[in-house]
């Protein structure tokens, strides 16, 4: 597909003030003996995005900002609080028992981050990548299945007899490549990929990330790939959105992100990247803490790690607006402070 292709063409997936509160209140009788309120958590709180096909965004972040919460929400893992995901057009209703949104998530398939955990140790490679055709009822006979399962395990470089054995007899790398052949296995269009190879040795996560772009250009894949690793998502991505406290603060395309970032928190986590190239460009590590995520700060939650906040940062929660090019939320860029 082509560039002119890709912009008259609506996006792939859209999604629309996705926000989802998590209740982390004590037992009842605890409150009622200590008196609390209930507790409650903005994981995700507003936040916006669309990903064309073909093309892959990033989200990064520090932990707990909300990465991880966001891919769940899109493949109906969570529920939202609040917000919508349309897929191809179509409102993602994960709880609806229907053909459509059958269809849907056969389109829709996730990668986890860990190749140790999200495989049944108790099953034969085979029955784990053949699991979701059997789900989705693609496949007629037995012959039918095991020459799928051949195929995908081929596709993610691994042999066909590969297929007699279990997990534990697999490296980590290996073992991730078994994930990519299960999520591959009903063709789908979209794959969110929660942190695939933070798991993993360095020169592996190379080997995979390599596949999985090569699987993209190959299949015409869309990703959301979710990653704290600045250096894979410079690897791998067209888009870069930034989250900090659960919200979207700066969403640009990769080049002109990791060229010229605008949100004081993007410039602190590139700064804080080493500099392989000795350009003599100060290094410094990230400054301060993450708030309490129970007790956020009020107005732009970045305010108290931010060199450039004024008192309207402290009181006014800064709006998601397209600013330049970019999709930005910061007061100091709008007012043209920085």
């Amino acid at each position: 597909m082509t560039q002119a292709d890709q912009q008259t063409q609506p996006p792939l997936v859209e999604v629309r003030d996705l926000a989802k509160l998590f209740d982390v209140s004590s037992p009842w009788l605890n409150r009622l003996v200590e008196r609390q309120p209930r507790r409650y958590v903005h994981a995700v709180d507003g936040v916006s995005f669309d990903i064309e096909a073909g093309r892959t965004l990033a989200l990064v972040g520090e932990s707990g900002c909300g990465k991880s919460t966001v891919a769940r929400l899109l493949v109906g893992l969570h529920a939202p609080t609040r917000g919508e995901v349309l897929f191809d057009g179509q409102r993602a209703d994960w709880h609806e028992r229907s053909a459509r949104t059958l269809a849907l998530r056969r389109r829709m398939q996730m990668i986890f981050q860990d190749p140790y955990a999200s495989l049944n140790p108790r099953w034969r490679v085979r029955e784990i990548v053949a699991e979701p055709l059997r789900e989705h009822g693609l496949v007629r006979d037995r012959g039918e299945l095991d020459a799928n399962v051949d195929e995908l395990l081929r596709a993610v470089g691994l042999s066909a007899l590969d297929a007699r054995r279990y997990p534990h007899q697999f490296s980590g790398g290996q073992r991730q490549r078994i994930s990519i052949a299960r999520a591959l296995a009903t063709r789908p269009a979209f794959l969110v990929c929660d942190e695939p190879t933070s798991a993993l040795d360095v020169s592996v996560q190379a080997q995979v990330l390599n596949l999985m772009k090569d699987l993209q250009r190959e299949r015409g894949l869309s990703y959301l790939f979710i990653s704290h690793n600045l250096a894979v998502v410079r690897h791998v991505s067209d888009e870069v959105g930034v989250m900090y406290l659960g919200r979207l603060v700066e969403l640009a395309p990769k080049a002109r992100l990791f060229a010229s970032p605008r949100h004081p928190y993007t410039r602190m986590l590139l700064d804080a990247i080493p500099d392989l190239h000795m350009s003599g460009r100060p290094r410094t590590p990230v400054q301060g803490e993450v708030p309490n995520p129970l007790q956020p700060p009020g107005g732009c939650a970045f305010h108290p790690r931010c060199p450039h906040a004024n008192a309207r940062c402290r009181s006014e929660r800064p709006v998601w607006q397209s600013l330049q090019g970019i999709k930005i939320a910061c007061h100091a860029v709008e007012e043209g402070r920085i």
